[in-house]
């Protein structure tokens, strides 16, 4: 278990939600953000169900108006998820997701002028025990109004020190921020520093997990589509998550918010942070031995076991015999392939070899009989049975068995194979 920063814990949610705690001994939790209208409440309740059901602890929905507000006590009427309101500009729409019943508020107090206001928002929250974020996101503290002090500190951010200058702004405007926090003695503060840059995202976590004990809401803002986005948003919060940095996590796509939570999930069951649900998939890359369809047949057994696997079994897709015995070994569940057939071993032990189009079902019924094996007590996940030799490669299943009976290949072993 990677060693994890001490914070303080705040808690969110209900005894109908549920409650999710961040920071402290808890596990690292996975946010995201609906993207539709949280006024059309029918539209936004199924996104919630479908983004918990996805695996997300907690959900944001955006209230810039009074009619979102105004839809939130019907939508927490009928999720079970804690919900976050997201509030921008207008403080009455803090105070109207309070009424309404929200776990948590997300707020910039640098985009409410009045201080008073901010004040109003924060003794409402303290009341009702409900935590706040505080954002200094990139995008949103750089002076707008001011047009002089603007250019100046676009001046500051442009220059050739643009980490250590934004990373100042930053730190400087969350102190001003907290200022307002700690005058009411209010501290169920989780804090994000978010950036399109992942290297100054790094940083400014980094200095600022060493100068807070405030739990850190891990993020990259405008990360763009999925398909750039994942590596831009997974390199630094890995980097920070492995250092031991980050207590709650949201990766931000320009695409569906269930690959958000997908990928969010991921990253913490590589890194150990969090008990993996599911089956976990290894397979092949790309190689010119492959000798079977091997990326049409992964994305299958993926599809599948994402339905019907429902513990953490490993499984292993392998297309050749350089190094499917080593990974079929290993896993709890594997099959590699041959020249247009596949072994499949469970924990070890072979079951099968069966043709190419014959993979992806004999695959799935050894995985459901090994689950049940083991939910009886009659197996135990990561438990290996025997040791696996490698097949001649020259033998039945490679690829030089016409070159045997052509006289042209010392023939050295046959690989006996069960049809």
């Amino acid at each position: 278990m990677i060693p994890r920063r001490k914070t303080r814990q705040v808690t969110l949610g209900d005894k109908e939600h549920g409650f999710v705690k961040i920071g402290g001994d808890a596990p690292v939790s996975v946010q995201t953000m609906t993207a539709g209208y949280t006024y059309e409440i029918d539209k936004c309740v199924a996104e919630i169900h479908k983004l918990a059901a996805a695996g997300a602890d907690v959900v944001r929905v955006a209230v810039p108006e009074k009619k979102d507000t105004d839809a939130l006590r019907q939508i927490i009427k009928q999720v079970q998820v804690p919900i976050v309101a997201d509030v921008h500009f207008h403080f009455q729409r803090a105070l109207e997701a309070l009424e309404a019943g929200v776990h948590k508020i997300r707020l910039n107090p640098g985009n409410i002028a009045d201080k008073q206001q901010v004040l109003q928002v924060i003794d409402a929250c303290k009341e009702r025990k409900v935590p706040i974020r505080v954002g200094v996101n990139e995008g949103s503290i750089v002076e707008r109004r001011d047009k002089q002090k603007r250019m100046k500190e676009l001046g500051g951010v442009f220059s050739n020190d643009k980490h250590g200058h934004m990373l100042a702004i930053m730190i400087a405007k969350l102190e001003e921020y907290l200022d307002i926090f700690h005058e009411r003695d209010f501290h169920d503060i989780t804090i994000s520093a978010k950036s399109i840059d992942p290297v100054l995202v790094i940083k400014a976590y980094t200095e600022i997990s060493k100068r807070f004990d405030y739990p850190l809401h891990l993020g990259v803002t405008h990360a763009g589509p999925k398909e750039t986005g994942t590596i831009r948003s997974v390199v630094p919060l890995g980097h920070l998550l492995a250092s031991g940095i980050g207590d709650t996590i949201r990766i931000s796509y320009a695409n569906d918010p269930v690959y958000e939570v997908e990928d969010g999930l991921e990253l913490l069951y590589i890194l150990g942070l969090r008990e993996r649900k599911g089956a976990e998939l290894i397979a092949c890359p790309t190689c010119g031995r492959i000798q079977v369809d091997l990326f049409t047949l992964t994305q299958a057994v993926r599809k599948k076991l994402k339905e019907e696997i429902a513990l953490p079994i490993k499984v292993a897709v392998m297309g050749c015999i350089v190094n499917g015995p080593g990974e079929a070994e290993g896993a709890d569940v594997a099959i590699f392939a041959g020249d247009r057939r596949g072994i499949i071993y469970v924990q070890g032990e072979k079951v099968a070899n069966v043709p190419e189009e014959e993979i992806l079902e004999r695959l799935l019924i050894e995985c459901k009989k090994f689950q049940d094996k083991v939910q009886r007590g009659e197996a135990k996940l990561g438990e290996k049975v025997v040791d696996i030799l490698p097949p001649d490669p020259i033998g039945e299943l490679g690829s030089g068995f016409d070159k045997i009976a052509a006289g042209n290949v010392e023939k050295i072993t046959q690989l006996t194979v069960t049809k």
